[in-house]
């Protein structure tokens, strides 16, 4: 086991800096015209959590956390303050908020996504860390009950429709949801900077994305 289902301090991450990055290799041309191609289909976050050091209590929770999962072994969750809800982060979740897929008739598990950009050329995020007790699910907007008639696997993100029939085709599945990004830690080496008796300080605290 690889992956610890446990989150990095909140009030500390949501003072970090980072977000997401892209892989595309540019060929430019004898016309100076370019060529342009992406190596990833997904994008990967990064983030900071230096910059949310304010105390010795957050350096020593840090140090804490980053030894119990031996600096870059073991996986984590992360609360990326801008982007952890299927909807704006300042809006309230709701069951209609991303289209999820038009039922076949013959599937009845599906994978949570985010949709992010409109009708130019959108990116689906496949959402794999959904907040437990966070999702709602619709059915041609009429919201289904969690427990009665689907499921949600909280470790991979894939809704199961329950009484052992899938949804009859057709119909639009959609949900809405609060969700964490699965991380780890990208150095083996914290350098804590204890600059008064009192305080101190953590410049450089890199977290990356890692995919499940």
């Amino acid at each position: 086991m690889t992956f610890h289902n446990i989150r990095f301090p909140t009030e500390i991450s949501i003072g970090s800096t980072g977000g997401p990055e892209r892989r595309t290799d540019i060929v430019v041309l004898g016309s100076g015209q370019e060529e342009r191609n992406s190596r990833w289909y997904d994008s990967k976050r990064r983030y900071n959590a230096g910059y949310g050091i304010k105390s010795l209590h957050d350096i020593y929770d840090v140090l804490e956390f980053f030894e119990e999962r031996r600096g870059r072994l073991y996986g984590f969750l992360w609360r990326d303050r801008l982007d952890h809800k299927s909807c704006q982060p300042e809006n309230d979740v709701s069951p209609v908020d991303q289209f999820i897929a038009t039922a076949d008739g013959i599937n009845w598990t599906f994978q949570l996504i985010k949709r992010y950009g409109k009708s130019f050329a959108p990116y689906y995020r496949q959402i794999r860390k959904p907040v437990e007790g966070t999702v709602r699910v619709a059915f041609d907007s009429m919201e289904m009950i969690e427990g009665e008639d689907f499921s949600v696997d909280c470790s991979t993100g894939v809704l199961t429709f329950l009484h052992n029939t899938p949804p009859s085709a057709g119909i639009i599945i959609t949900a809405g949801f609060e969700f964490d990004v699965p991380v780890r830690f990208d150095s083996d080496r914290l350098e804590i900077d204890l600059v008064k008796f009192d305080a101190g300080l953590i410049q450089d605290i890199p977290i990356v994305e890692i995919k499940l």
